[in-house]
C-alpha cells in the first residue's frame, strides 16, 4: 500500500505533497478502515458506490487537511524535533497563510461531497471538523491528547451511520469508543518516538504521562479496542470470518509489542507506520463476513 513519490513533481507542488503527507498515506489508512466498517456495519453490506467514493475521498481529504493545519499549529515545536524540522511550515519553505487556505480549499472539497448525503451527516461534519482544527492545541495543556485525537479519526463512523441511516444510533457511539482505544495505542507509540524532543519543549503525550507504564498501556488500548469491536461484532451477528479478523489484528498487535518493548525510536516508528493493517483485518473480516451472510440469506 503505497502511493506515487512526490520526487518527479515540480519543486513547488512537492511542497504541497509533502505537506500532506502524499508520500506516507498509512494516515490516511488508519482513518479509513474503522470509517468504512462502520458503513459495512450500517448498511448491512456493500454501501453503494455513492457513499464508496464520499467517504474514501473525503477520508484522504480531510487528513490531507488535518496534516495541514497540524503544522501550522506545531510549527513552533517542530522546528526543535529533528524528525519534523524540515517541514515545509516549519521550515518556512510553506507560509503560514498558504498551508491554511490550501487546508482550507481540500475541507471545502470534502465539504461538498458531504453536501451530497444529508442533513444529520452534514451537521456532524461540523462537529468533526471542530475537534479536527482542536486537537493540535490540546498537547498545550491536556495531558492524554491522543485521546482527542482518536475522538477526531472516530468520527467518520457516526458520520457514516448518519449517512446510510439517516440517524446516529448508540451501536456507532460504542464503535467509536472502541475505535478510541485503537488510536490511543497507535498514536502513543508514534509519540514514543519524539518522547525526548517533547520532554525538553514541553509539550504534552500520552507517551510521557504514562512514562513507565507506556508499552503496558499501549497493549492495554489494543486490547481494549479489539474487545469492544469482537463483543460488539457478536451483537451484530457476525461470525467466523469476522472473528478471524479480530484475530489477525490481536496477532499484528502482539507482534508490535515486541517492536516497541526496547522502546527504541525504530521500532516505536516501525510499530506506528504498519499500523493500519491492524484495522485492516478487522475491516476485511467484517467484509468477508458480510458477504457470506449476504449470499446465506
Amino acid at each position: 500500500m503505497s502511493t506515487p513519490s512526490a520526487s518527479g513533481a515540480s519543486p513547488r507542488l512537492s511542497l504541497y505533497l509533502n505537506l500532506i503527507r502524499w508520500d506516507r498515506p498509512a494516515g490516511t489508512y488508519l482513518l479509513l478502515w474503522p470509517t468504512l466498517a462502520a458503513l459495512w456495519i450500517a448498511a448491512g453490506g456493500f454501501p453503494g458506490w455513492h457513499l464508496l467514493i464520499v467517504f474514501g475521498l473525503g477520508t484522504f481529504l480531510m487528513r490531507s487537511a488535518g496534516c495541514a493545519v497540524n503544522d501550522v499549529a506545531d510549527r513552533d515545536f517542530d522546528k526543535h524535533v529533528k524528525r519534523t524540522a524540515q517541514r515545509p511550515v516549519t521550515s518556512g519553505a510553506i507560509s503560514v497563510k498558504a498551508a491554511l487556505i490550501f487546508g482550507a480549499v481540500l475541507a471545502l472539497i470534502a465539504f461538498a461531497l458531504v453536501l451530497t448525503t444529508n442533513a444529520i451527516t452534514i451537521a456532524w461534519s461540523f462537529a468533526a471538523l471542530a475537534v479536527s482544527i482542536f486537537y493540535p492545541f490540546t498537547k498545550r495543556f491536556f495531558s492524554m491528547p491522543q485521546a482527542v485525537l482518536g475522538v477526531a479519526f472516530s468520527f467518520g463512523i457516526p458520520m457514516a451511520f448518519a449517512a446510510v441511516r439517516g440517524e446516529v444510533p448508540p451501536l456507532a457511539w460504542w464503535l467509536l469508543l472502541g475505535n478510541l482505544f485503537w488510536v490511543l495505542a497507535y498514536d502513543t507509540e508514534y509519540a514514543m518516538v519524539d518522547r525526548d524532543d517533547d520532554l525538553k519543549i514541553g509539550i504534552k503525550t500520552s507517551a510521557i504521562t504514562l512514562g513507565r507504564f507506556d508499552v503496558a498501556g499501549v497493549m492495554l488500548f489494543y486490547a481494549t479496542y479489539l474487545a469492544v469491536w469482537a463483543v460488539l461484532g457478536a451483537q451484530i451477528g457476525f461470525g467466523w470470518a469476522y472473528a478471524a479478523g479480530i484475530a489477525v489484528a490481536a496477532a499484528v498487535a502482539a507482534w508490535h509489542f515486541t517492536l516497541i518493548r526496547e522502546r527504541s525510536r525504530d521500532g516505536c516508528f516501525k510499530s506506528f507506520r504498519l499500523n493500519h493493517w491492524v484495522g485492516f483485518a478487522v475491516f476485511a473480516g467484517l467484509v468477508v463476513d458480510s458477504t457470506l451472510r449476504h449470499f446465506i440469506s
